[in-house]
């Protein structure tokens, strides 16, 4: 039996999300890039920029997820309210392993080692309006959530990460717990 653990919910700034990621918002044409613009990772494939349609996204999670090859990026198409559960990124390079991490280290069935994330380092914030989330390579995402039956997402990701570069970790049977949130 799982216990519920009730979250805040975290408004989504360039502030607030920095160490999951950057918060992009809209820049006036012409702008040349510069740290206000999504610092991407794309070079360990090919990228897929596509649209997402879900349903059913209750404001409830056990699940968490993170791929260790992209920088991804989820944005609603027409600026609506959405949420997504998080927590950093604590993949751990070859040459780490053996250097007195202290905590328990795993090997994906992708390949890489990671550390598992623990309860208390999960969040919950609200993406409102028209912007995306650029998440950092690693980050732990749950979601997107949202109220209404349906809602679209831009994606940019790999052309496979959902199929060479998915980690999941199941917080009810590894920690017996399932997040929720109101708003």
């Amino acid at each position: 039996m799982s216990s519920i653990v009730k979250l805040p919910v975290i408004e989504a700034t360039p502030t607030s999300f920095e160490e999951f990621g950057q918060v992009i918002e809209a820049s006036p044409d012409g702008d040349e890039f510069g740290p206000r613009d999504a610092q991407l990772d794309l070079t360990r494939g090919i990228p897929r920029f596509y649209i997402m349609h879900l349903e059913d996204r209750p404001f409830e999670f056990s699940k968490i997820t993170h791929h260790s090859n992209v920088t991804q990026c989820l944005g609603s198409i027409g600026g609506h309210v959405w949420y997504l559960g998080v927590a950093k990124a604590s993949i751990v390079e070859s040459n780490e392993i053996n250097s007195g991490i202290s905590k328990k280290v795993v090997q994906s069935h992708c390949g890489h080692y990671y550390v598992p994330p623990i309860p208390s380092d999960v969040r919950i914030f609200r993406i409102s309006g028209p912007m995306f989330l650029k998440l950092h390579r690693g980050t732990w995402h749950a979601g997107p959530l949202f109220k209404s039956k349906t809602m679209d997402f831009y994606n940019l990701e790999l052309s496979n990460t959902n199929v060479v570069d998915h980690t999941t970790h199941n917080f009810a049977i590894e920690d017996g717990v399932v997040f929720s949130f109101d708003d």
